[in-house]
């Protein structure tokens, strides 16, 4: 009777290991990387947009964080495309487009931190330029994400 569960579980774990993204893999390593990112863009759009209680040092902290993201994904995509990634075969076709399009974020974040030198932090003042964050993201996924 103990058998079954056990072999149950080890059935789950297989399917889930077979179906999971090595996290020391550099696929594991950007992907981590981009949920990180996604996470900290969304917390300073919803600390303008109204969603959470606007904190100037949160917002400040998380700009600072965001431009820090914005420059670490790029080491882990390798020079051949892996066949679990989300990316289109035009990273790898189109390399200097995508190195653009990743200077032209880290560009947007760091304008960003730029901003909130300027204190006291000034929500609408701070809403361009996280909108130039988030247009730089839209554009590389338009062009290399596959969706």
């Amino acid at each position: 009777m103990t058998f079954k569960p056990i072999l149950l579980g080890v059935i789950a774990l297989a399917l889930v290991a077979c179906n999971g993204v090595d996290p020391n893999s550099p696929l594991g390593k950007r992907q981590a990387i981009f949920k990180q990112m996604l996470k900290t863009s969304e917390d300073l759009g919803g600390m303008l947009r109204g969603r959470l209680s606007f904190d100037e040092q949160r917002f400040a902290d998380g700009a600072a964080r965001l431009d820090a993201l914005s420059r670490q994904p790029w080491q882990h995509f390798p020079q051949i495309r892996e066949e679990d990634s989300s990316a289109r075969d035009e990273v790898w076709q189109r390399q200097e487009r995508f190195r653009q399009l990743a200077e032209d974020l880290e560009r947007s974040t760091a304008a960003l931190v730029a901003a909130t030198a300027a204190r006291p932090l000034e929500p609408r003042a701070l809403a361009p330029h996280v909108q130039r964050v988030e247009d730089a993201c839209e554009a590389c996924h338009r062009e290399f994400r596959a969706y």
